[in-house]
């Protein structure tokens, strides 16, 4: 990552990391497979003939429960048609018609397919349970909440009452540099600007380091009252993992031009250059033989900007320009098994520090972090190398152009004409590259005729200070201190030379 913002350090203004996009995955361990499902049936008391109004009568008590608390908190309780409906974008239109700032928003109802249970014969004359994709009523809690914004709780309403948290770490970090008094700019889900990057960059750590258990107890409390004792179902705590999580790492850049001068270049390279071992490697995988996945790269062009991902199985990196200025690189891992963390195991009876499959559970969110800051890193590291190309306009569309320079106007270059051509040749000449040109070096490159009389000479040294005075102001050339020679400056070997590779270029070369 270094040499990438080192490479760009003129356009760079700031980096930032962390979560982006969290989905928390809630799951009642002792119903969530056919035997559980049969034991706790038997636990109740409830046969495979009554299951279903059993089931029924369950789903009425969180229906139920989703009214009262609209109601109590007079926000509405509404139903919607399509699953594909954008239901974030009718919630913020509530929250703005009716300006709420804080707590519920509303409480929305839609039926959506889920993993569930149904009763089927076993082949031996029995009856058995068996887990299988159905349909069924999901209740979206929607809240304003004080620290992350707006985000949503989603329960199902049939066994075995999967609940999902889903919120956004940008929308916390806002909310809290806006507490602390930093002044930032936000767009959408990014930021283009940040006043102390330091302190915003620990607020992000503080998120990763969160002990989510408790929180996530509290809003299952809130949607659930099947949990609690006086339910009488004597249901375990929910089982609280990181289904999807999107950890981005944000390069803000100066302005829209500067990314898009470099994002073409970036997204040429990863397209030709990263192939299925550089993914792995990114992502922290081996490349041997064992590995029988398949990888894939994917270009997209949106109404945003263009978005380049790489998909390793289930979990995937991808870049994209945010909002013009934002070069964001985002490592979204939906299956955690695929990776290892060194934890304390036991095996064949000797209890030792071991790598392991990583949990998808809460508690190896820091080793998620590691791997996804990791992966964003690699991938910055491997566009360093990325040559930005200088199209011939962008060096000589500044010069052609009038300045001021001290109140007094200069006129614009002309850099592929004759004469201009000529100055340049002469100031560029290898054996002013050391030392450097005064007036009478460049005057005898340019000038010729009678050099004796005085009258002509003055003539020409005039012509040559205002030729010096013109490269000055459009930054071509340098006074040394305290002596009478001028250099060359960097923008003016770049512009120089393009001019005159120009001028001196093929016609036919150019157009084929």
């Amino acid at each position: 990552m270094d040499a990438f913002i080192q490479r760009h350090q003129e356009d760079v203004i700031g980096v930032i990391s962390g979560f982006d996009r969290m989905r928390f995955r809630g799951t009642l361990r002792s119903i969530c497979y056919a035997e559980g499902v049969d034991r706790f049936l038997g636990r109740v008391g409830v046969r495979y003939k009554g299951y279903k109004e059993f089931a029924l009568g369950l789903s009425g008590r969180l229906v139920e429960h989703a009214r009262q608390v609209a109601q109590q908190a007079g926000r509405p309780f509404e139903y919607v048609p399509s699953s594909k409906e954008d239901k974030q974008a009718r919630v913020q239109r509530i929250a703005e018609r009716d300006g709420i700032t804080e707590g519920l928003v509303c409480v929305l109802r839609c039926l959506e397919s889920c993993l569930s249970f149904s009763i089927r014969r076993d082949g031996q004359g029995g009856f058995r349970f068996r887990r299988e994709q159905r349909k069924c009523l999901h209740l979206y809690y929607y809240y304003l909440d004080r620290e992350f914004g707006l985000m949503h709780v989603r329960v199902a309403t049939w066994l075995p009452f999967g609940i999902q948290v889903c919120l956004n770490g940008r929308e916390y970090l806002a909310r809290r540099m806006r507490k602390a008094g930093i002044d930032f700019e936000q767009r959408d889900n990014c930021f283009v600007w940040i006043e102390d990057l330091p302190r915003a960059q620990q607020m992000m750590r503080d998120l990763e380091k969160r002990k989510w258990e408790r929180w996530l107890k509290v809003l299952a409390g809130r949607v659930n009252p099947l949990l609690g004792r006086a339910s009488g179902l004597n249901l375990s705590p929910y089982y609280w993992s990181l289904s999807e999580s999107e950890y981005a790492t944000d390069v803000m850049f100066r302005d829209t031009v500067a990314l898009r001068r470099v994002y073409p270049a970036l997204v040429d390279h990863a397209i030709r250059q990263f192939d299925s071992q550089e993914v792995l490697r990114f992502l922290g995988r081996r490349t041997t033989c064992r590995f029988d996945g398949e990888v894939a790269t994917s270009y997209l062009v949106r109404r945003e900007g263009v978005r380049v991902r790489h998909w390793l199985q289930e979990n995937s990196i991808k870049m994209y320009d945010k909002q013009g200025s934002v070069l964001r690189i985002e490592t979204t891992i939906n299956n955690a098994r695929r990776f290892t963390v060194r934890r304390m195991t036991q095996w064949k009876g000797v209890r030792a520090l071991r790598w392991v499959r990583m949990r998808h559970g809460v508690v190896d969110l820091g080793r998620r972090v590691e791997i996804s800051h990791a992966a964003n890193r690699r991938y910055l590291e491997a566009l360093a190398v990325v040559e930005v190309p200088s199209p011939a306009h962008a060096l000589l569309d500044g010069v052609s152009r009038p300045v001021r320079k001290k109140k007094r106007p200069y006129r614009a270059l002309r850099p592929v004409s004759p004469q201009e051509a000529a100055v340049f040749a002469a100031v560029l000449k290898g054996e002013f590259f050391l030392k450097g040109f005064t007036n009478r070096d460049l005057r005898e490159q340019l000038e010729s005729g009678n050099t004796t009389d005085p009258h002509q000479r003055r003539r020409a040294s005039g012509r040559t200070t205002r030729r010096l005075r013109l490269l000055r102001a459009h930054g071509l050339i340098r006074k040394v201190s305290h002596t009478r020679y001028y250099r060359v400056t960097a923008k003016g070997h770049q512009i120089m030379t393009a001019a005159l590779k120009l001028r001196a270029a093929d016609v036919a070369k150019l157009i084929a």
